[in-house]
């Protein structure tokens, strides 16, 4: 069931990610045009051109970014030990970075620059990457592969990195990983990953019964920018698709057994309010 999940959901994401629904809806107006259907097709192109401009001044994916932004404490109060530290993959560019032999990030880049300084903030902790290949054609390089170099230059030694590359999705991220290193009952490990993505994170490490302190970065929302619509057509559709595959994903993985919650508050872990400030 499992090897099904992973195409399945990734096909079902390129049918229904906001931008391809649009698409799919113009094409489709644009059908009736040449059928003759002027009343409907007028109708569709009317309500798209609506939806258009609504996007471009309307930050939607802000608002529906911050209930998973603020679902842990940002920077929480750590133990002044800590057993591991693992982080997820996400942040680098495979294609990129194995056509340049030079590691290229996303817009995600956080997550290595927080675990690269947890890692320093803790130097007996065991440290774990996550992360192969998400590509459904062709072989590709996992991003543990790529990483490796740029985690050893930024000055960790080698022989404290658990590089695993086999894991395609979160599941996967969580069980070959468990796999790995084997947590032991009363460890204390602190998971790395986007703020927006933690919640479905944390779900997975509970469900494995591997309880985590989340320690969220990459924020894709600020408050206050919510309150203030304005002229950003492209953000504004970015926004919107990663917050919607992220809910999107929460539902398939809380429908299909994976998580508990639809939104994950943890295993034990601290959370707050929605709206409370963190130290």
């Amino acid at each position: 069931m499992q090897d099904l999940f992973f195409p399945v959901s990734k096909l079902a994401w390129l049918l229904i990610r906001p931008d391809a629904l649009f698409l799919f809806a113009a094409s489709f107006a644009l059908f009736l045009l040449w059928r003759g259907r002027l009343r409907p097709a007028r109708r569709l192109l009317t309500l798209l051109l609506v939806i258009a401009w609504g996007l471009s001044f309307i930050p939607v994916g802000e608002w529906l970014q911050q209930p998973l932004d603020q679902r842990f404490p940002t920077n929480p109060v750590l133990p002044t030990e800590v057993d591991g530290i693992i982080v997820l993959a996400g942040a680098v560019i495979t294609a990129s970075s194995d056509y340049w032999q030079q590691l290229q990030t996303n817009e995600s880049a956080d997550r290595l620059i927080h675990f690269i300084a947890l890692a320093r903030r803790f130097p007996q902790a065991r440290l774990v990457f996550t992360g192969g290949s998400a590509s459904l054609i062709g072989e590709s390089p996992g991003e543990a592969e790529l990483v490796r170099s740029t985690l050893v230059q930024s000055g960790i030694a080698a022989e404290r990195l658990v590089l695993e590359n086999k894991s395609r999705n979160t599941a996967e991220n969580v069980l070959y990983s468990k796999r790995l290193v084997q947590p032991q009952p009363g460890e204390r490990w602190v998971l790395v990953t986007s703020a927006n993505h933690m919640p479905r994170s944390v779900g997975l490490f509970c469900k494995h019964d591997w309880p985590v302190i989340p320690y969220p970065v990459d924020h894709s929302s600020v408050p206050d920018r919510a309150l203030h619509p304005g002229f950003n057509p492209i953000q504004h559709v970015q926004d919107l698709t990663r917050a919607v595959h992220e809910w999107m994903g929460l539902t398939a993985y809380y429908i299909s057994g994976k998580i508990d919650h639809w939104l994950p508050a943890g295993c034990g872990a601290p959370t707050r309010v929605l709206g409370q400030s963190s130290n």
